[in-house]
């Protein structure tokens, strides 16, 4: 197969936005590593936490749906329209989500909460515009709003370090105001109206896709207690501080994190076009380059912070083996980084509710290993659950994309997978205007 050097060029592109981001979350968990107390490094990284929810209920409910619907519409109407339907509802999800991540915020021990929840809100909408603007191919519009993103958030964090009293609270708004000036930066340079609308052609617009999307609510749900349980039972049964260390290593392999959306972000609409015209063959693919790439970039990234960890010195540690740690993270990253790609072509073929039961089956593992390792041993080797959690949904996202890519290369000779028929979700038809 040839090397696609167009998807190459615009990986570059968009890892060069998400490289800045994640440089400007990394120094300034470094620094907050070393300025706050146990418990309140582990309510920033809560707050980081609830983040990553955010993130994933807008990408399963605004960012994907929109990416893909984008991607197949046949005229520019039916782009705008699809835009505005999901960039209504990105409104409305982060809205929730600054609600919950406050009261949150103000049950673990923040004073307000408030501040939390402003950024928490601010950074869901921002990631839904970014991913709009890269199904319209305005990759380098999503670029110079993140360069404005880090820089302004470099200045305001550091403004907000040096004068404040409540560093904490401080930084959070600080955080809040430059996710605000990314996507005033995008409006500015979009050189076109973005509506907001939810008025009945809207609303009857996304309800009439909301069959396929409750499924992808529910897989982002499950996502979220499967990825993000390990946080939540730490903090809930052990506190904020007892998460402190598995946060201040778990912080450093951020940038996997963010280079592995930037690859969503760049092969989705690409593979979405592919298989719209029944490329199956070319998008199983890239699915299994993308795949080997990421697996291994991942390994000699997890390797490389190895030797960085020992390096790192703060009181938030609470004198924690970070080497220990470190492996049972890699542990974790891995796997993540092999089924991100299985996961986009059981998500471009419409197969909500495999990937539902998929994360579901990984969030059941998740919860009663960890819960059992926290009743047992110290919080790290909470991490091993988690780890193994990961690895159920590596191996069943496999299965599964190679089961239904199989059939749909193979017409007349269906197959059933091993856990009976599964009956599909309808598939995402291309939008007509």
């Amino acid at each position: 197969m040839r090397f696609p050097a167009h998807l190459v060029r615009r990986l570059v592109l968009m890892i060069g936005g998400e490289a800045m981001q994640s440089g400007f979350h990394f120094a300034l968990n470094i620094m907050l590593l070393h300025m706050l107390s146990a418990q309140g490094y582990g309510l920033f990284a809560i707050a980081m936490v609830m983040g990553g929810v955010g993130l994933s209920y807008i990408r399963s409910l605004t960012a994907v749906p929109a990416s893909i619907w984008m991607g197949k519409s046949t005229n520019k109407a039916g782009v705008d329209a699809h835009d505005v339907a999901f960039g209504s509802a990105a409104l409305v999800v982060a809205l929730l989500m600054a609600l919950g991540t406050g009261i949150l915020m103000h049950l673990l021990g923040d004073p307000s909460g408030l501040a939390a929840g402003c950024f928490v809100g601010a950074w869901s909408l921002r990631s839904h515009m970014r991913t709009a603007f890269f199904a319209r191919r305005q990759q380098v519009i999503v670029s110079i709003s993140d360069a404005a993103f880090t820089i302004g958030g470099t200045l305001l964090a550091a403004l907000a370090v040096w004068m404040a009293s409540d560093v904490l609270q401080s930084v959070f708004y600080a955080l809040a105001a430059a996710n605000v000036l990314g996507i005033a930066v995008l409006v500015r340079l979009a050189r076109r109206t973005l509506r907001v609308s939810f008025r009945m052609p809207t609303r009857r617009r996304y309800a009439k896709l909301w069959r396929q999307l409750c499924w992808s609510a529910f897989s982002a749900t499950t996502t979220n207690i499967q990825g993000q349980c390990l946080a939540l039972l730490v903090a809930g049964i052990a506190g904020p501080a007892a998460y402190a260390p598995l946060a201040a290593v778990l912080v450093l392999f951020a940038p996997l994190r963010i280079i592995s959306l930037a690859f969503v972000n760049m092969t989705q609409p690409e593979l979405a076009k592919l298989m719209s015209r029944n490329e199956t063959r070319r998008v199983w693919a890239q699915a299994k380059m993308w795949s080997l790439v990421m697996g291994l970039g991942g390994l000699a990234y997890g390797c490389a912070i190895l030797f960085v960890l020992p390096m790192i010195k703060s009181q938030a540690l609470q004198d924690a083996s970070v080497g220990f740690i470190g492996l049972f993270v890699i542990a974790n990253f891995v796997p993540i980084m092999l089924y991100i790609m299985p996961r986009i072509v059981l998500e471009i073929l419409g197969d909500f509710r495999i990937v539902a039961f998929i994360t579901m089956g990984g969030a059941i593992v998740g919860l009663a290993l960890i819960a059992i390792l926290l009743a047992i041993a110290s919080p790290p080797w909470a991490l091993l659950g988690s780890a193994v959690s990961e690895t159920f949904v590596l191996a069943l996202s496999w299965y599964f994309a190679h089961h239904r890519m199989w059939n749909i290369e193979h017409p007349d000779k269906q197959r059933n997978s091993l856990l009976g028929s599964w009956r599909r979700a309808v598939t995402f038809a291309p939008a007509k205007r």
